[in-house]
């Protein structure tokens, strides 16, 4: 997945100014963001603030390290069930 170029402070204060009254338009031509991204950080960070997101970004970060984590030791720990299985 390819890393954000925008730091949780950044988003943070984007939609704050979302929230203050100023326009989709206005908000992406100057951030040179897209739409799309925006609208997407709208329905998934609404109503956080900068320290809240950071946190969330690092779990989320935490919860993908973990996961390959398992995928390689479940892996495993299949290929060493099946060279035992061959041998027995």
């Amino acid at each position: 997945m390819r890393k954000s170029k925008f730091s949780p402070q950044q988003i943070a204060k984007i939609l704050k100014e979302f929230d203050n009254g100023k326009s989709v338009a206005d908000i992406t031509r100057d951030h040179g963001v897209s739409s799309a991204a925006f609208y997407k950080w709208r329905s998934k960070y609404a109503g956080m603030n900068a320290k809240e997101l950071k946190r969330l970004k690092e779990l989320e970060d935490e919860n993908r390290k973990l996961k390959q984590m398992y995928a390689t030791l479940a892996l495993d720990h299949q290929m060493a069930k099946e060279i035992i299985e061959k041998k027995l």
